[in-house]
């Protein structure tokens, strides 16, 4: 059996004295979804963070097609194929959708098929017409399918997704969960944190349930009607 994509074991992670990750342990075969579920502040997004090398300070083991990354720095990890998309998305106002699109550098000898712009304007054709509009112009939808854009053309094969369909209007949410399902197709690996349930549930592949920084539950997609129960009081939904 071949090396998970991203496998995590004991992961500790602080934001200055504060001991946020206590333990976390999970793995993402190459081309599956794993969706984070938790309340707010289990550690979902800290553990993206983590991942990233973005806390203050981190130790455990995190895992990168079977390469120890947990001692490199922000910009090596990303090298490794990792692509993050934060809840904040990161859009320049003053650069049109084309310049946001060609900002990050592009990837050497990365695993993931690194998208055109011809292909990746034929996955999100809200931003083949926006190209040369600023992203002050850019709706909620807009700005979320160009952050995700960004990564895609970068040659990432690993996608950490924070919170992508927060506050969007739901014919934008659907055409995301279209596109997770594209990716997948592709062989992207994709973790994703969401609060929204309903989006999440039919794209994972597993789901991993967070409290106060460590995994407490853990299971396929096949177990998810047998587990609701127990996610109505995890997550008290």
């Amino acid at each position: 059996m071949s090396a998970p994509a991203l496998e995590i074991k004991g992961l500790q992670a602080w934001y200055g004295e504060s001991h946020i990750l206590h333990g976390v342990d999970l793995a993402v075969p190459q081309g599956q979804v794993l969706t984070l579920l938790g309340r707010n502040g289990a550690g979902r997004t800290t553990t993206l963070r983590a991942i990233m090398g973005l806390t203050d300070r981190r130790s455990g083991s995190i895992k990168v097609h079977g390469q120890e990354c947990v001692h490199l720095s922000t910009h090596r990890v990303a090298r490794l194929g990792l692509g993050y998309c934060p809840e904040e998305r990161g859009i320049f106002a003053s650069l049109t959708t084309e310049e946001n699109l060609r900002l990050p550098p592009l990837l050497k000898g990365g695993r993931g098929k690194r998208m055109t712009e011809d292909e990746i304007y034929a996955m999100f054709p809200n931003l083949a017409e926006r190209r040369h509009s600023p992203g002050t112009r850019l709706s909620g939808g807009e700005q979320q399918m160009l952050a995700v854009a960004r990564i895609l053309r970068t040659g990432a094969d690993i996608l950490l997704l924070d919170e992508i369909s927060e506050g969007l209007a739901p014919v934008i949410v659907q055409a995301l969960a279209r596109m997770i399902r594209a990716l997948k197709a592709q062989g992207f690996t994709i973790v994703m944190v969401e609060q929204n349930f309903r989006f999440a549930a039919p794209l994972a592949d597993h789901f991993v349930v967070m409290e106060h920084g460590q995994v407490v539950e853990s299971f396929p997609a096949a177990e998810l009607d047998a587990k609701r129960a127990l996610l109505d009081q995890l997550l008290s939904v």
